[in-house]
């Protein structure tokens, strides 16, 4: 005999208690143990791994990467800080950095279950010039692990010892470089451009030798690691050392592809026709580009595309990378290995912040957009020479770059202004203004949404909302900034917005902190006599950029007189 039907009520209620259950899976946070972590290490499973196992500097032929573990010398290892935010998109409890063998475990003296450590081969373009083998020479990938989301995140310590890609180097790191690294992984992260980010900063306990200015005068600095973290690392250059060994390593490069189209862009699997992406290239024989017939050729445009969004990234919020060589350009659109990176003070296109690239500046503020052109076409003849890409679609990719840049750069100046829409010339006016009178780039935009658009203002006063930045000028500098001023409220005037509306829109993409250079050097003035509350103070300025946050002023302030000495604006790659 059947059983009778549910009664309305039952139903009702049986969908309340589904209805919670769900709400609890959804709302309940997964906090894992180190030991529960999903480790899944697809890397060293799918790919040719170097079968020599020697750990000693030498050329690694036909494979991805070596296995080699830590082996940094550590003496009581300490915890400097740590991000919870990328502890949430690990599912690890953040409990765990209270454990007395955290710091053991994230210096590499003490291994995590379930992490299979390798270091990956790849090549690059070093100022433009072909450098050959490069690699992990002082970074050591300890696997993927896979969160709740299925999302694949690559956990790899920096500093922990020698890799056969280390060279002449000794595969460690120092405090010093691991700080700036440690919180600028974050502080980017929090203004919205796509990075790797940073678990955790331990020291070592050990001294590390460093000559910071190639000047024949090393000393001793504290040794440090950074956990580093990313859905992946690879580089332009992880393709590029396999198409530079000749048609023997082509399937290489081809195998590497399929990789990473499989596991971070599946979506181009799934193209079909009638998706129609398929594009004019605007030559005069009329060629269309299908990319949904060649998933290399979508994926190609889409890596030029991420990059080109990311660089324009960059220009708004006046980030200099500093070292963009191809070994230094992620796949993935991120920003990836900190360097002798630098935000703008004062205003100037040419600023580098690396000594090295002083002479010619290859690398300056102003450059990064062409750079990043230059890398594009680098990353494309890979493909075209395994194959993947003919040289229609090579070319397209690079016009989807220079598209892609500017229609991002556009937009993000002119949400910086509040414009209506995109003026260049009142635009151009602006930053030619800007780099005559050296005027601070992140205070300036800050600033700039104090004035109200009312053509009503009297002359004298149209600067007043800016006084704080316009330092020093004469009278024949402010004729020129009140007419600039004047045009841009003429402007302000036209869209009809609310000044407060405005300000408030400004506010969200002008960051009143960034993590200028001095900021960095304080932390890691204190962090070197074993203060550490400086770094952990900083990173939580900077993971509110554009809130005011009242009382921390001080953190948005010019740069001191001492911040121009040698060693704080100005780096070498030396860390």
């Amino acid at each position: 005999m059947d059983p009778p039907p549910p009664s309305a009520a039952t139903s009702a209620a049986v969908d309340s208690l589904s209805d919670d259950l769900k709400s609890q899976s959804i709302n309940s946070t997964i906090r894992l143990k180190l030991e529960e972590l999903n480790w899944d290490n697809s890397f060293v499973t799918e790919l040719p791994a170097d079968p020599i196992s020697d750990n000693i500097p030498r050329e690694v032929l036909h494979a991805c990467y070596t296995k080699v573990s830590p082996s940094a010398e550590v003496d009581n290892p300490q915890l400097v800080a740590w991000s919870e935010s990328v502890a949430e998109i690990l599912d690890l409890d953040p409990k765990e950095f209270e454990r007395e063998d955290f710091p053991l475990k994230f210096s590499g003296a003490s291994s995590l279950e379930g992490s299979i450590p390798y270091a990956q081969c790849y090549g690059g373009h070093q100022f433009g010039m072909w450098a050959g083998q490069l690699g992990d020479g002082r970074a050591i990938t300890l696997g993927e692990v896979l969160n709740s989301k299925c999302e694949r995140w690559e956990l790899q310590l920096k500093g922990c010892g020698r890799t056969p890609y280390s060279r002449f180097a000794d595969g460690l790191a120092v405090l010093r470089s691991s700080i700036r690294e440690f919180l600028c992984s974050e502080a980017m992260h929090f203004l919205g451009i796509p990075t790797t980010r940073a678990l955790c900063l331990v020291t070592t306990g050990k001294y590390v030798s460093r000559d910071m200015f190639y000047d024949g005068n090393p000393k001793d600095e504290p040794g440090a690691i950074v956990c580093r973290v990313a859905q992946s690392f690879l580089r332009f250059g992880s393709y590029q050392i396999h198409a530079s060994r000749g048609d023997m390593d082509l399937e290489i490069v081809r195998n590497l592809a399929n990789y990473t189209i499989k596991h971070h862009f599946p979506h181009l699997e799934k193209m079909n026709k009638s998706e129609t992406v398929s594009f004019s290239t605007g030559n005069e024989d009329d060629s269309i580009v299908d990319l949904t017939s060649n998933k290399y050729a979508a994926w190609v445009v889409e890596v030029a595309e991420r990059t080109a969004s990311l660089v324009a990234s960059w220009q708004g919020v006046g980030f200099t990378h500093g070292v963009l060589n191809t070994d230094n350009m992620s796949v993935l659109g991120l920003t990836i290995d900190y360097g002798p990176f630098g935000f703008l003070d004062a205003f100037d296109p040419r600023f580098t912040p690396n000594t090295t690239d002083l002479p010619g500046r290859r690398y300056c503020f102003a450059n990064q957009p062409d750079i990043g052109l230059w890398n594009i076409s680098q990353f494309a003849t890979v493909l075209s020479a395994a194959q993947l890409i003919n040289e229609k679609e090579a070319n397209y990719a690079m016009e989807r770059y220079g598209t892609k840049f500017m229609d991002e750069y556009q937009a993000i100046m002119t949400k910086k202004l509040g414009l209506p829409k995109y003026n260049k010339q009142l635009i151009g006016k602006l930053l030619n203004n800007m780099a005559v009178d050296k005027v601070d780039y992140t205070n300036f935009f800050r600033l700039l949404p104090n004035i109200k658009a009312d053509p009503a203002i009297p002359e004298d006063e149209l600067l007043i909302p800016l006084k704080a930045v316009l330092l020093d000028i004469g009278k024949e500098r402010k004729e020129a900034w009140s007419n600039w001023v004047h045009s841009y409220i003429q402007e302000l005037s036209t869209s009809g917005i609310p000044d407060e509306q405005r300000k408030a829109s400004m506010d969200s993409v002008n960051p009143k902190y960034i993590l200028r250079n001095y900021l960095c050097q304080s932390a890691i003035d204190a962090a070197e006599q074993g203060d550490f509350e400086v770094v952990r103070q900083l990173l939580k300025v900077m993971q509110c950029p554009y809130d005011d946050q009242p009382g921390m002023e001080k953190y948005a302030r010019l740069p001191p007189a001492w911040a121009y000495r040698p060693g704080v604006c100005m780096l070498s790659c030396s860390s």
